[in-house]
């Protein structure tokens, strides 16, 4: 028995954004979750205090945005049960009480994101980015108000948050080149009588140290996560600037790489906080009395806590998983440490047929490995490269690995240098690295492997997405440990994806691999696409048709460099697919791929999935007809 890909189309992705609101009746809870078997959009879901789910989103409506491409908080839910959120067919702010959504903002090239509903104003904030020009606008409730600028400052902002008493506004910005979590400004300003935010000081952060969310305390500080010390810990900043104090003073991570704006990895609960924290071999819950600094454990059996929680009447809703169980929404009291799944149960398959992960360090490189079902002795394994690279693949039910084990290949991930979670040293092992860096420790680690008598050497591939990808062909070309790669939306070419990119990582290769022009010769020396000839072993190339981030040219032109090499690959495109897979058919018809490519690759049958074919022929030797 194996798992099928239906069931990872089905279990895998959870809910991204969660909000606890108190009422008289008990604690609601809201969040969204993807609904791929519904063309891939994200759905609002509201479960009342009696239990009782609601779907809050009509059909058909998708609760997303593109700010920064990679989206900000969609949604917020409103006093008396309404909802504020913006839909990704048009990018426009919406109303929903009852009945069809109403817009609030007009029509155009405008994207609201990181929603925010500042307390006592009958309006909700947010981020809008018209082109590369990115604002923090004020927009009414009733809709029968023009949008009002309340700030504008540096190229990229996020985290707008009105003081307890309605006189300060505060936000987070950055510029390029850097990226968030490079160097980030907390900033603080006065607002006007109109609402507008008058000059801004800056009261931590700066270009070598990341904040990365801020919450008011009160009208004179504010909580803010922040790495002065290499790690994101909690600090208690003063409004004036006059210094900041640490509040978790470990080496441990309380924050995130800000992707997406509006991420929360605390939440302020009266006098307490409920935070997130760890590495991805384990990431807890806890609450946090910042006065003496007690950190107490309310996770549970979790392994991982995503970066969203919020706090009501003395409980948290969070986001949780285990190895065995997928993220669910929970409601968890911060009293008792009792805990509630609010979220609807997922259909799971036999606990016999899921891996039990093994967290390991393999010469200073962080990996988990999942073995294979039914297999004795050096097997097949496929190393897994996660994106980013300035992400983490944690420890949590993935039936995307689940799917391979259960065939009897191994799964190796891994949180090579440049990875977050284990500090900021770690992750700038990447500066000026990538393609260096990420390929030695992946093949690092698959070397260990095989010296460790569980892997066997001639049948290694390794696969990612998005840099992932870039990884994965990058090391085909510069190593020879790989038979074989399968690149989901990979970037393949560094110096034209940093031409065709958007905004807002126009500029991330100035700290990946260096400034251009004048580091143009590492361009040219890591470049897949230019040494595509020295491939290890054949590529399965798949993209998203309408992928702006990475422009399906970049697969493209890699395969037809792989042909002209007589290289072997296959191409495989998704129409109405951006940068991952969110409907039901693409998930499976891309894991029925992928498995068909490693049967090819390692010499095994897959009679349950359609045949791939792989484009190229070997040049002939030399002397040869």
């Amino acid at each position: 028995m194996s798992i099928r890909p239906i069931d990872v189309a089905r279990t895998d992705g959870g809910p991204q954004w969660v909000e606890a609101v108190g009422t008289p009746e008990g604690v609601e809870v809201w969040w969204d979750e993807p609904r791929p078997h519904e063309g891939g959009r994200r759905c609002v879901v509201r479960r009342l205090p009696d239990g009782t789910r609601l779907d809050a989103l009509p059909a058909g409506w998708n609760a997303r945005n593109r700010v920064v491409e990679y989206g900000g908080r969609s949604w917020r839910p409103l006093p008396g049960g309404g909802l504020v959120f913006t839909n990704w067919a048009d990018q426009r702010l919406y109303r929903l009480d009852g009945g069809e959504p109403v817009p609030l903002t007009p029509a155009g090239d405008a994207r609201y994101g990181d929603l925010y509903l500042p307390p006592g104003r009958d309006e909700v904030w947010a981020v809008r980015e018209t082109g590369d020009v990115r604002d923090i606008v004020a927009v009414p409730l009733p809709g029968d108000a023009p949008v009002r600028v309340v700030a504008r400052a540096q190229h990229f902002l996020m985290n707008p948050r009105l003081s307890p008493d309605g006189r300060h506004v505060c936000w987070i910005g950055w510029d390029h080149p850097n990226m968030p979590w490079d160097g980030t400004e907390l900033c603080v300003a006065p607002l006007d009588d109109t609402g507008v935010a008058g000059p801004y000081e800056v009261v931590a952060g700066g270009p070598r140290e990341s904040v990365t969310q801020a919450e008011w305390r009160d009208a004179d500080s504010l909580y803010a996560v922040t790495d002065p010390t290499g790690w994101w810990n909690v600090h208690l900043v003063r409004r004036d600037g006059a210094g900041a104090r640490n509040l978790t003073p470990v080496e441990t991570e309380f924050g995130h790489a800000p992707w997406k704006p509006g991420l929360a990895t605390f939440a302020v609960a009266g006098g307490r906080l409920v935070v997130v924290y760890g590495t991805p071999d384990r990431r807890h819950l806890g609450v946090l009395d910042p006065e003496t600094g007690a950190l107490r454990e309310v996770g549970g059996e979790a392994t991982y806590w995503a970066s969203t929680v919020s706090a009501a009447d003395g409980r948290a809703a969070a986001v949780a998983a285990t190895p065995y169980t997928p993220a669910e929404v929970r409601l968890v009291d911060l009293d008792g440490g009792g805990h509630e799944r609010v979220s609807a149960p997922k259909p799971l398959p036999d606990r016999a047929l899921l891996p039990v992960p093994e967290t390991v360090t393999i010469e200073g490189v962080h990996a988990h490995l999942y073995p294979p079902a039914g297999v004795r002795g050096p097997a097949p394994y496929v190393v897994f490269v996660h994106g980013g690279p300035t992400g983490n693949h944690p420890v949590m039910l993935d039936l995307e690995i689940a799917y391979f084990t259960s065939r009897g290949l191994g799964v190796a991930v891994v949180n090579y240098g440049g990875s977050t979670g284990y500090g900021r040293a770690y992750r700038e092992r990447l500066r000026h690295q990538w393609g260096v860096v990420d390929v030695d420790d992946c093949a690092r680690v698959a070397r260990g492997l095989v010296e460790q008598g569980r892997a066997d050497a001639a049948r290694i591939a390794v696969r990612g997405g998005s840099a992932g990808g870039w990884t994965t062909v990058a090391a085909l070309v510069h190593s020879d440990v790989f038979a074989g790669g399968v690149a989901h939306y990979a970037i393949t070419d560094p110096e034209s994806w940093a031409a065709e990119t958007h905004d807002f990582e126009s500029r991330y290769l100035d700290g990946l691999i260096g400034p251009l022009p004048e580091t143009r010769d590492r361009y040219t020396e890591r470049s897949p696409l230019l040494h595509a000839g020295r491939a290890s072993g054949p590529c399965l190339m798949l993209h998203g048709l309408e992928d702006a981030i990475v422009d399906v040219g970049q697969a493209e032109r890699f395969v037809a460099e792989l042909d002209r090499h007589g290289k072997r690959w296959a191409l495989l495109t998704f129409a109405g697919e951006q940068h991952g897979w969110r409907r039901e058919e693409t998930i499976v018809a891309a894991l029925e791929a992928e498995l068909a490519f490693y049967g090819l690759v390692f010499g095994f049958d897959t009679p349950e999935v359609p045949p791939l074919a792989l484009e190229g022929k070997p040049l002939a030797a030399e002397g040869e007809a």
